[in-house]
C-alpha cells in the first residue's frame, strides 16, 4: 500500500496484522483521552474482528472493527484528524465490509454525541440511553440493501 500525501488508504485486516496501529490509536482516544478502563476497552474479541485503518500518507489516523455478528465497534480518529473526513471513509469502508460479508444490517453503541455524525451515514437509533465505559450511548442500526 502506497498512499499519497492528502488522500485518505483504508486498509483492511486481521488484529495480529493491524493491531498494534489500531491499539495504539484506540489507546490514545478512549483510555488516555476518554478515560475508558483498561480492561473495558481490551475486551479479548479483538482476534475475531475484522479490523479497518485509515492512513494519510504514512501516518495512521483512525480505526475501527467489525465483529463476526455484524457490530461496528471501537471507531476512534485521533484529535488532530478530526473534522478531515476520515470518520466517514472509515465508516462507509467498515460498512461496506459488512455487506461484502453478507451482513443484513449493521449495528453499533455510539456515544450520544456523536450520534449526528452516524445519522448522517443512515443509521437509526433505538432503544433507551445507556451509559458504557461511562460515557452516555445509544445503539444504533443501519439496513443494508443488496
Amino acid at each position: 500500500m502506497k498512499p499519497h500525501d492528502g488522500d485518505v488508504t483504508l486498509q483492511q485486516g486481521s488484529w495480529d496484522e493491524l493491531g498494534a496501529i489500531a491499539g495504539e490509536i484506540r489507546r490514545l482516544v478512549f483510555i488516555k483521552e476518554q478515560a475508558v478502563p483498561v480492561e473495558e476497552e481490551w475486551d479479548g474479541r479483538d482476534p475475531d474482528c475484522l479490523h479497518l485503518l485509515a492512513w494519510q500518507g504514512s501516518k495512521a489516523l483512525g480505526t475501527a472493527r467489525l465483529l463476526p455478528d455484524g457490530h461496528i465497534g471501537r471507531v476512534a480518529v485521533l484529535a488532530e484528524a478530526r473534522g478531515l473526513g476520515i470518520g466517514v471513509a472509515l465508516m462507509q469502508a467498515t460498512i461496506e465490509a459488512a455487506r461484502s460479508h453478507g451482513h443484513a444490517h449493521v449495528e453499533l453503541a455510539a456515544q450520544t454525541h456523536a450520534l449526528p455524525f452516524y445519522e448522517r451515514l443512515g443509521f437509526v437509533a433505538f432503544g433507551d440511553e445507556f451509559i458504557d465505559a461511562g460515557i452516555p450511548h445509544r445503539n444504533m442500526r443501519l439496513p443494508l440493501d443488496a
